[in-house]
């Protein structure tokens, strides 16, 4: 029996895990890892959406299937969040659509989406769900080099230009992850007019649409007249509301694309358990102060984590938004490649973060560094990093790697 299936093959080795099992190994033999590798919000939940929960879940009629579409009370406050937030008014009975989270509805809406052979532009280095997504859909991924000293609307051009059939979708992530680059409404409306002038979707990810560090906002593609002909955005409670494990996410935009999201749900959940999304209604519609708190605990561990690794010799830019800070290597060591340099790092500094690599061929040379531990902690990783950089003869240190 042929156990080599034809969609796992489609995917690549997944780099992330040769780092996850050393730092298991290491905390298995007793090591304590400061882990700022994966995005994990470490932040509790706010209590009153934790009481909402408690208080819904004790209600046996709540614990029926939901509606794969999530409940309108949740769909309503989401457009309400819209108009908040953007000006943008969306309708929920057609233009919204809750999600298992916003990976979850990304995956999905590729299934709904793509025929066979379909070219998909997909920026990189970014979260793998974006092109993985689609190569599991069957599509093929045209990769767009995206980063400071990348010409972004240069590479769009040329890219379509040279794909053959015309792209069905772009894929845009602002905040990005993980490189923490931001951009503006000019920026979206030039996308707006390119796709439109070209029947290209646009699937916007605005995961990180609340965690930023300045006095400008991220806005929303759908702010630009027009982008509702072509644009999805996906939008998610995890990071905005300390809420990752609770998995609920929005897709909001062009109504055949929520439709056709709708559609493959209901074929495949019952959507979120209904307590869930009650608690989920209240975080939206309730106090907001509570999102201004967290926002402000990772600028001050973005702050902590910045000046302290330029006081020890690796200076990195500032990231203006979401919870990561987008680090090339150090100059004595960019010839390992992000992966070994990763899995030095944890050896000999007992600090584990993500190697570039593991977000498309154009992160190499960089590592992610998540802000998911306390400032103590992270000055505790500065210190051990700081002693890495000062002491580390690179061959010795790889030496003593190949023969453990």
């Amino acid at each position: 029996m042929d156990m080599d299936f034809h969609r796992i093959k489609r995917l690549p080795p997944y780099v992330f895990a040769e780092v996850n099992e050393m730092k298991a190994q290491a905390r298995a033999a007793g090591d304590d890892i400061i882990d700022l590798g994966m995005g994990n919000p470490d932040h509790p939940t706010p209590a009153h959406i934790v009481e909402k929960l408690v208080e819904t879940v004790s209600d046996p009629r709540t614990h029926r299937y939901s509606q794969s579409r999530g409940i309108p009370g949740l769909r309503r406050a989401q457009a309400a969040y819209y108009e908040r937030r953007f000006g943008v008014d969306i309708d929920p009975e057609s233009e919204t659509i809750v999600t298992l989270g916003s990976k979850e509805g990304f995956a999905n809406l590729a299934q709904a989406i793509t025929t066979p052979g379909d070219i998909i532009v997909a920026p990189n280095p970014s979260y793998p769900i974006h092109a993985y997504g689609f190569i599991i859909a069957g599509a093929a991924i045209r990769h767009l080099p995206v980063g400071g000293e990348h010409d972004f609307f240069d590479h769009l051009e040329r890219a379509v230009k040279h794909s053959v059939p015309v792209p069905a979708a772009l894929v845009l992530n602002y905040p990005s992850n993980p490189t923490a680059e931001v951009v503006d409404l000019a920026f979206y409306e030039r996308i707006v007019d390119f796709c439109r002038a070209r029947g290209i979707f646009v699937l916007s990810d605005l995961a990180y649409a609340e965690i930023y560090f300045d006095d400008q906002p991220p806005p929303s593609i759908l702010q630009i007249p027009g982008a509702k002909e072509i644009a999805v955005e996906f939008t998610s409670l995890s990071k905005t509301y300390s809420m990752p494990g609770w998995r609920i996410g929005f897709a909001s935009g062009n109504a055949d694309l929520v439709r056709a999201l709708a559609r493959i749900k209901s074929y495949l959940d019952y959507g979120a358990f209904t307590p869930v999304q009650v608690a989920a209604t209240a975080a939206l519609n309730g106090p907001q102060d509570c999102v201004d708190d967290i926002r402000a605990v990772y600028k001050s561990r973005r702050d902590v984590l910045v000046k302290g690794l330029e006081a020890a010799g690796w200076p990195l830019p500032s990231p203006p938004a979401t919870m990561f800070a987008w680090a090339p290597l150090p100059l004595p060591f960019h010839n390992l490649g992000s992966l070994e340099f990763s899995k030095l790092l944890l050896r000999e500094a007992k600090v584990a973060v993500s190697p570039g690599i593991g977000f498309g061929e154009y992160g190499e040379g960089y590592v992610r560094i998540a802000l998911v531990e306390n400032e103590q902690r992270i000055r505790q990783a500065v210190r051990n990093i700081r002693r890495f950089l000062t002491s580390t003869d690179v061959e010795s240190a790889m030496h003593r790697m190949q023969v453990s």
